[in-house]
C-alpha cells in the first residue's frame, strides 16, 4: 500500500477517535513543548551572560592582586595588594601586545548632589579606561590627560547615578560632593547594563586615578590594572607578556610565586557559560522524561486500537492484505499521532517561551536545533513505542480476527 494512503488511512482513524488521540499525544505535547521551552531558557540566559562579559570591555587583560598565606593556609583572593600605578606604567611602556592600560583605584561614600543623596562607588581610572571598557558618553566628554596630570576634580556618572541624583535633567555642568570633595561633572555615561553576576555597572562614579588617590583614597597601592589586547587572538599571549612585565616589575626570583592575578574575560564567560549548560541540558533531560511518558501512552493506546479493530484486521487480510501491510498501517498511524503531537508541541514550546519572557522579563532564545531534536525524538518515539502494537496487529490469525467479538 501507498504511504500517502497509509497516512490517510491513519488520519482518518485518528480523526474518528479525536479525544482519544488528544490525551493520547497530550504526554508528545508536553514533552516537546518543555524541551523547546527549557533549552529556549537556558539558550536566553547564556547569551545574556555572554553579553555582560562582552561590556565588560573590548580583549581585556585585568590584573589583580594575588593571594597571601599564613602557617599555610591562603587567606582568599586579593589579600596580598603590592598593584601600583608604576606597574600600569611599566606595562604601558614595554608591552607590545596591549593596545592600552589603566590603573584602577576604588573608593566609595555618599555622594551628594541635584539635592540628593546617593551611595556608590567611585574608581580612578586613566583616560584609557574608555577604549578598555569600550564605554562612551551619552552626554559631555570624557577627561583628558589634563585632567590626570593635574589631578582635576572632575568626573563622569554612571546612568544609575545620574538618573538618581539629577532625575529628568542633565547633570553635565553641575556638581557632586564626595566625602565634601566637590567633583565637576563633565559627562555621563551610556548604561552598560549588569554584569553576569548580576552588579550594576551603571552605579559608578569614574574620576582621574590621580585626584582619586590624592583627595579621596590616600593608598599607595591600587585595585587592579586594566588591559586591552590589539585582538582577541592575542588575549592568551598578551595575558602571558602581563605576567612576565609584572614579574620583573616585582622583582620576583623565578622560585617565587606570583603575588598578582592575571585574568580575561573569556574566562569568566567559559565559567559563568559552563554552568548554564549544564543546567539547560539537565532541564532538557527532565523535560525528555515527558516524551517517554508520551510514548508509552502511545503504546498503550495502540495496543487497546488493534483489540478494538481486530475483526478490521481480520478483513483486511481475507482480502488479501499482507502482515507487512497491517504492520505499516499501525505504525504508521504511531508515528502521525507523535508528529501531530510533536508539532503541536513546537507551538506550545514557542508560545510558552514567549509568556516566560514576557511575565517575567527573562530573555528567551529558540533554538531551530532543539526544535529539529523535538520533532525527530517525537517521531522516534512514534516508531519506537508503536512497534509491538503494529507488529502484534500483523501476527493476527486472519480466521480468529474474523470470528472475534
Amino acid at each position: 500500500m501507498k504511504s500517502d494512503k497509509l497516512i490517510r488511512i491513519a488520519i482518518r482513524s485518528i480523526i474518528r477517535t479525536k479525544m482519544r488521540s488528544i490525551l493520547t499525544m497530550l504526554g508528545i505535547i508536553i514533552g516537546v513543548g518543555a524541551v523547546i521551552c527549557m533549552v529556549a531558557i537556558g539558550q536566553g540566559a547564556q547569551s545574556r551572560i555572554e553579553q555582560s562579559i562582552l561590556n565588560l570591555g573590548v580583549n581585556m587583560v585585568v590584573i589583580t592582586p594575588g593571594t597571601s598565606s599564613s602557617g599555610g593556609v591562603s587567606r582568599g583572593a586579593g589579600s596580598l595588594n603590592r598593584l601600583q600605578v608604576a606597574d600600569a606604567e611599566k606595562l604601558a611602556e614595554e608591552g607590545m601586545l596591549l593596545s592600552a592600560v589603566s590603573p584602577v583605584t576604588m573608593t566609595g561614600g555618599r555622594i551628594r548632589g541635584g539635592g540628593g543623596n546617593w551611595h556608590a562607588p567611585l574608581y580612578g581610572v586613566d583616560v584609557t579606561y574608555e577604549n578598555i571598557r569600550d564605554w562612551p558618553v551619552a552626554t559631555g566628554q570624557w577627561f583628558d590627560q589634563s585632567d590626570i596630570r593635574s589631578a582635576r576634580k572632575v568626573c563622569l556618572l554612571g546612568s544609575t547615578v545620574a538618573s538618581e541624583l539629577f532625575p529628568d535633567q542633565d547633570p553635565v555642568g553641575q556638581q557632586i560632593i564626595v566625602r565634601d570633595v566637590p567633583f565637576d561633572i563633565i559627562g555621563v555615561l551610556e548604561s552598560k547594563g549588569q554584569t553576569a553576576s548580576g552588579d550594576n555597572q551603571d552605579d559608578c562614579v569614574i574620576a582621574p586615578y590621580t585626584t582619586v588617590q590624592k583627595r579621596l583614597a590616600g593608598r599607595q597601592f591600587i585595585a587592579q590594572i586594566l588591559g586591552s589586547a590589539w585582538s582577541p587572538e592575542d588575549v592568551p599571549a598578551a595575558m602571558e607578556e602581563a605576567t612576565t612585565i609584572m614579574r620583573e616589575s616585582h622583582s620576583l626570583a623565578d622560585w617565587e610565586d606570583d603575588d598578582f592575578t592575571v585574568r580575561n574575560q573569556s574566562d569568566l564567560a567559559d565559567a559563568a557559560t559552563g554552568t548554564t549548560e549544564v543546567m539547560t541540558l539537565l532541564l532538557a533531560a527532565i523535560a525528555g522524561i515527558s516524551l517517554l511518558v508520551g510514548g508509552i501512552g502511545i503504546m498503550n493506546i495502540m495496543l487497546v486500537s488493534v483489540t478494538e479493530r481486530t475483526r478490521e484486521i481480520g478483513v483486511r487480510m481475507a482480502v488479501g492484505a499482507r502482515p507487512g501491510d497491517i504492520l505499516r498501517q499501525f505504525l504508521v498511524e504511531s508515528v502521525v499521532l507523535s508528529i501531530l503531537g510533536g508539532v503541536v508541541g513546537v507551538a506550545l514550546g514557542y508560545g510558552g517561551s514567549w509568556l516566560v519572557a514576557y511575565l517575567t522579563g527573562w530573555p528567551t532564545a529558540i533554538d531551530t536545533v532543539a526544535v529539529g531534536v523535538a520533532l525527530g525524538f517525537s517521531a522516534t518515539v512514534g516508531i519506537f513505542f508503536g512497534f509491538w502494537p503494529a507488529r502484534k496487529a500483523a501476527g493476527l490469525d486472519p480466521i480468529a480476527a474474523l470470528r472475534y467479538e
